[in-house]
């Protein structure tokens, strides 16, 4: 693997597990209507708790994430993992604004600044301290001009002199164009990115970013619930004739990248952990996958899609 710390092929996202409301689909029913800051707490220990003992090693949070660097940070504490056992990585640029409301009008902010990356660098520190390995632009497009900011270049700049390895998330539909700019600007360790069965246009760059030598870790690999179960993607059938869960096919379509070095999985339940994990078993042969290719959405239409999803 390309990344500078331990971590594993599959890890585990954050997104839906430190806030009542997030996009994905069904993600309110999954809490039961317990979505208090202390059960969610308990709820995600729970969660890192299984995936550990798993073996999981890698763990993606953000600063919008609600609290969920706080539930990931004390869980490290009282469980006495070592800095050196996983993996955690985490992001700036967005601040998380629903004041734990679902039904809040806006839900987080974002902001590439100089004096929010400071600002956010040092709450993630606070929260996560030295078990911190990798912090990452949140959401790092072209029309935010974080690429063309020296300031913010500068300080991640110095940050991964300090020993904190630094990378950029990436979205919507000019998801390739970003990764190329942020390989043209350098001084990156990781880049994360959308890569699943409908939206697979960023392949061609996560493979340039690999080769160069940046990790890749993929998210959104189940499109925020459209390819599991829940879904209104018709995957049952071919998930069926290897034996696995629409959610686990998603994830193993992502295995099945050379270029990819971890695929985070963002359940929200035990159930759908244990489910998203089986990916590691599933197998898939190239007339498979080209089967699988005739999902392919193109890419606007997969961003609107995406846009209208509900915070639920």
């Amino acid at each position: 693997m390309s990344l500078p710390f331990v971590t594993s092929r599959i890890g585990l996202g954050l997104a839906a597990l430190g806030r009542p409301g997030y996009i994905d689909i069904g993600h309110g029913g999954d809490f039961a209507g317990r979505t208090d800051a202390q059960s969610m707490q308990a709820h995600a220990h729970a969660m890192l708790d299984a995936a550990y003992e798993a073996g999981v090693r890698y763990f993606d949070a953000a600063r919008s994430y609600g609290r969920a660097e706080a539930f990931l940070g004390s869980w490290l504490t009282q469980r006495g993992i070592g800095t050196e056992e996983v993996g955690v990585g985490s992001k700036w640029g967005y601040t998380y604004t629903a004041d734990w409301r679902i039904d809040a009008e806006v839900h987080e902010v974002k902001d590439l600044s100089i004096e929010t990356l400071r600002r956010q660098v040092g709450e993630s520190r606070e929260l996560l301290g030295s078990h911190l390995r990798l912090y990452q632009i949140h959401s790092a497009t072209l029309e935010s001009g974080v690429f063309e900011g020296s300031a913010v270049l500068d300080e991640l700049a110095r940050l991964r002199e300090e020993g904190t390895a630094v990378g950029f998330t990436v979205t919507g539909p000019r998801q390739g164009e970003a990764i190329e700019r942020g390989l043209e600007v350098g001084g990156f360790d990781a880049v994360q990115a959308t890569w699943n069965l409908l939206e697979d246009s960023a392949g061609p760059s996560l493979e340039a970013a690999h080769a160069a030598g940046l990790g890749v870790i993929i998210k959104e690999a189940v499109a925020n619930g459209r390819l599991t179960e829940r879904g209104d993607v018709p995957l049952a059938d071919i998930a069926r004739s290897v034996d696995a869960t629409p959610d686990a096919l998603a994830l193993a379509a992502v295995l099945a990248q050379p270029w990819a070095d971890v695929v985070l999985s963002g359940a929200t339940t035990l159930a759908m952990l244990k489910s998203n994990l089986a990916a590691a078993r599933v197998e898939l042969g190239e007339e498979l996958l080209e089967r699988l290719g005739a999902l392919r959405e193109a890419p606007e239409s997969y961003w609107e899609t995406r846009a209208a999803l509900p915070w639920n």
